[in-house]
């Protein structure tokens, strides 16, 4: 008896903190939604202001060098690096890394771009995997071709860090397109402020999109609900999210599918890790710990005017995989710098935006899930009552909506045109249904992340790729 009067009390209790844990991250959110629609809406005037013509004509650009890992990509590399010479920046060299690859990678890109093997002295600033070759074509001197011994994605951004000879480094991803203004964009800030150690962009999924030549031509919506979804969840992510924390100068995340790097500072940090399956949050961490330890001051910065397409996931098992891998890579980043959490040595960082990962982002897939199923199961128990569920069960939804629909107005604002209103209207809808279903999978994923911690953490998995619409 005793131990059921435990078990209800516990219930009890953990109900409450259910609600509490949920009005705390709504209050949160909201705070996040204002912060990011005022800053958008500030920047976006400045992107048509005398002050960006005047960086935009500047002498003063930084060259950059793009880095692309490739493993068996096959299918999207030789369009990649063509829409990548079309972009609109003065100068740039394009790196391909193929990390051992057991496709036609490499043969495709050597013959399409007519490269040829050479003989050039590496000078390796950070201990990478053997390389093989580099590969130079005279008819496209800014493209490089590395061929390397497999070593994982972490390792081939090294070893394009090796051979990159100019100071700014961009990692995309091989399935990936950006826009044409989209260096440009991002190295504006390095001119800005000289401060500025890392800048990301906004990635934007290219499902059902037509992009060519990293030009968007138009928005379609794809056939399938699990990518309508994602469009939604990236919206909210990216422009919520990701403009929020980088108000405070303590953003976590720059995507490993388009974000610009100060070289040296990287190099100085050690360069990615190798044995993570979440290279891009880490090196963005350790850089704060490290210039932060070292009393530099510095600023890491998001661009939501950068824009990069990259395909989502096409199938709930895909989707299983990824969400994994993004969980596993956010618990091995935060327990490898654990020290920084409620640590004022580390300013907005320690104390913010670190403790928020591990409450909100780490343990709240705990607590969302067992919620799932701890408060309908105290319902039919008679342990909760019916105003309480409700309430709680509102509360869920209508932030989620509140989020999402603040999100699109964000989008539309800072992409105009990019949708009709009928397409609008449409993603709108999709926004309320991923609430019912959707977001309740991704949970269980993240949880399972969590849980298969140990066994996944150096696993990247797979996921299915198509060629981008041309």
């Amino acid at each position: 008896m005793n131990f059921l009067n435990g078990v209800r009390s516990f219930i009890v209790v953990f109900n409450y903190f259910c609600m509490a844990f949920t009005l705390l991250l709504s209050l949160i959110y909201v705070i996040q939604m204002f912060v990011s629609l005022f800053r958008v809406r500030r920047d976006y005037e400045k992107h048509f202001s005398d002050d960006y013509i005047r960086y935009t004509d500047s002498n003063n650009l930084l060259p950059i060098s793009l880095i692309i890992p490739a493993f068996n990509e096959q299918e999207n590399i030789v369009q990649n690096v063509r829409s990548l010479m079309k972009l609109n920046y003065p100068e740039y060299e394009i790196i391909v890394v193929n990390d051992g690859s057991t496709d036609k990678t490499g043969e495709l890109l050597i013959d399409a771009f007519e490269m040829h093997l050479i003989e050039t002295s590496i000078r390796y600033r950070i201990q990478t995997k053997t390389i093989r070759g580099v590969y130079y074509s005279k008819k496209y001197p800014n493209l490089l071709f590395v061929d390397k011994e497999n070593g994982g994605k972490s390792d081939a951004l090294n070893a394009g860090i090796n051979i990159s000879s100019f100071p700014l480094f961009t990692c995309l991803d091989a399935d990936s397109r950006i826009e044409k203004d989209a260096l440009l964009m991002l190295s504006l800030e390095f001119i800005k402020d000289s401060r500025t150690v890392i800048a990301g962009g906004i990635v934007r999924i290219a499902n059902g999109s037509k992009i060519v030549n990293g030009e968007f031509k138009g928005f379609s919506m794809p056939k399938k609900l699990v990518e309508r979804f994602q469009i939604v969840e990236y919206y909210r992510s990216f422009l919520s999210g990701r403009v929020f924390w980088s108000a405070s100068n303590s953003l976590l995340v720059v995507s490993g599918a388009f974000g610009l790097f100060r070289k040296q500072t990287v190099i100085d940090v050690g360069g990615y890790k190798t044995n993570t399956i979440g290279e891009d949050m880490e090196i963005v961490v350790r850089i704060h710990r490290y210039l932060r330890k070292k009393k530099i001051k510095y600023k890491v910065i998001f661009n939501e005017l950068s824009i990069c397409w990259t395909q989502g996931p096409m199938s709930l098992k895909d989707i299983r995989s990824q969400r994994r891998r993004w969980q596993i890579g956010l618990m091995d980043t935060l327990i490898s710098h654990r020290a920084m959490t409620f640590n004022p040595r580390y300013g907005a960082v320690g104390l913010l935006s670190v403790p928020y990962n591990w409450i909100f982002e780490l343990f709240g897939a705990v607590i969302e899930t067992i919620g799932y199923f701890l408060i309908p199961f105290s319902l039919l128990m008679g342990e909760l009552n019916m105003f309480f569920f409700v309430m709680y069960f509102l509360l869920a939804v209508m932030l989620g909506i509140i989020l999402s629909e603040g999100s699109l107005v964000l989008e539309q604002y800072t992409h105009r045109a990019t949708m009709t209103a009928k397409q609008s209207i449409s993603i709108s809808i999709y926004a309320i249904l991923e609430n019912f279903g959707y977001r309740q999978i991704i949970s269980l994923f993240r949880l399972e992340g969590i849980l298969k911690y140990r066994k996944l953490r150096k696993t990247w998995g797979k996921i299915k790729r198509k060629e981008f619409e041309q």
